[in-house]
């Protein structure tokens, strides 16, 4: 992992107030946003979507490296602060990209894509799933994320921060940390850091149906308290397994050779 926390503080002067129901922190300092766009590996035959552009600093940068740029903004008050950006290869929706159709946002993105996003917490884990679920046309996500969820995502089985982020994560890609951020590179300074995560995506990865594994997986971990399979027709299925143990015990190997089994 690098760990490039940076030292520079940010200096804000544009005026622009971010707005706490949106979870808006913004990011001005340069050689952090082109050490984003670096960490997403794209190329200028890249088409990227963007989530959240806030006042387009890292959009900026981004439009640079890519070869098209679709931009999702929530705040309608950012509209002119955007457009005024010109950046030629670049387009600007002002929607929610969690709430909008899958189909019509690929529609404008035209085929295969990478994500590059500055996630607020509340929309991270359902906007992560709604692209791995949802999607055949994703290449990978570059996401800055709070650091207690980015570890949630590159964990491993058997420790306290693996879950279902971590599982279907490992099903969908390879997922790992770039880099740390120091809160104090926000503005407003936020409570907690964040933390750089590139997933990779990997196309048929394993052979079982993504909707079948998602439910075992799901089910598994709604049970956390719980053995993982307590039921007598089930254990005589999965005579491999010693159901005895917790959902957080089983690797992503072992939840596939189990959803197979159930699935058969």
């Amino acid at each position: 992992m690098k760990n490039n926390n940076e030292k520079i503080k940010v200096s804000h002067s544009n005026g622009i107030m971010p707005k706490h129901k949106f979870g808006q922190n913004f990011i001005s300092d340069t050689n952090l946003l082109s050490a984003i766009v670096r960490d997403s590996e794209i190329t200028d035959q890249d088409t990227i979507l963007e989530i959240g552009a806030g006042e387009g600093s890292l959009t900026r940068e981004i439009s640079k490296s890519a070869k098209k740029v679709i931009s999702f903004e929530i705040d309608n008050d950012l509209q002119s602060t955007l457009l005024a950006l010109e950046l030629p290869n670049t387009q600007f929706v002002f929607a929610d990209a969690l709430k909008e159709d899958l189909a019509k946002i690929e529609n404008l993105l035209g085929g295969r894509y990478k994500i590059i996003a500055n996630l607020p917490y509340y929309i991270t884990s359902p906007l992560i799933f709604k692209f791995l679920e949802g999607s055949d046309q994703l290449e990978s996500m570059t996401i800055m994320v709070q650091k207690e969820v980015a570890e949630r995502i590159v964990a491993k089985e058997g420790g306290k921060d693996y879950g279902i982020l971590s599982v279907m994560i490992a099903f969908f890609g390879d997922a790992k940390i770039t880099r740390q951020v120091s809160r104090k590179m926000f503005f407003p300074v936020p409570n907690v850091d964040s933390a750089v995560v590139n997933i990779k995506i990997v196309k048929n990865k394993f052979d079982v149906k993504k909707e079948n594994f998602a439910k075992v997986v799901k089910g598994a971990f709604s049970m956390r308290r719980k053995t993982i399979l307590n039921k007598q027709a089930l254990q005589q299925k999965l005579t491999n397994f010693d159901l005895t143990r917790r959902a957080e015990s089983f690797s992503v190997e072992e939840f596939v050779e189990i959803t197979k089994i159930l699935m058969n």
